[in-house]
């Protein structure tokens, strides 16, 4: 794996031209997220979630899904740097697959990089709009920056998508009618 990821971050930008385009989940994203929003308990949710986590984590090709592998492997295990090489160079190969961008985001957020991570969720969302967990992380990205108010905002988006996000622990009153 590391000679794959070595060869990687030779090539760079050169590979983009032939990464696939990322598998169009958009529809069954979009059952599971009503699915979500209808579930009867946490438990319930939490199994969509894990099948939403499944569709993003779809990479375009066999190379694309080794590098964010070894990325996501090295984020668990705490190698911070060796992740960042890896998903670093997934970006480069796959530019429009938004899962890149959304794991370096979560590296960058562990190391408290908030201004990195918000970078990459903010490209993570303009990719796929509806990744509730690139919400999820960029509220609570916003939050690690001071900025509540926005940061409650965005986690009441990424709740209204799927209500059972373990980040709804967060979340706080709203504010009333005349508090706006």
């Amino acid at each position: 794996m590391r000679l794959l990821l070595t060869l990687a971050l030779l090539a760079g930008p050169a590979l983009a031209a032939d990464c696939p385009p990322a598998p169009d989940h958009g529809d069954r994203l979009a059952g599971l997220i009503a699915a979500a929003q209808a579930a009867g308990s946490e438990g319930e949710g939490r199994q969509i979630t894990n099948q939403m986590w499944q569709l993003w984590t779809d990479a375009p090709d066999s190379y694309a899904q080794e590098l964010l592998d070894e990325g996501m492997d090295r984020r668990a295990s705490y190698d911070f740097a060796g992740a960042i090489k890896a998903l670093d160079a997934l970006v480069a190969y796959c530019p429009d697959y938004a899962e890149g961008y959304n794991q370096r985001a979560f590296v960058a957020f562990l190391r408290q990089d908030y201004p990195a991570a918000l970078q990459d969720l903010e490209r993570t969302l303009a990719l796929s709009p509806d990744h509730v967990a690139a919400l999820s992380g960029k509220a609570l990205t916003l939050m690690g920056l001071g900025r509540m108010d926005e940061g409650q905002l965005v986690l009441r988006q990424a709740l209204a998508l799927n209500p059972w996000l373990p980040e709804r622990g967060l979340l706080l009153r709203e504010p009333a009618g005349d508090d706006i």
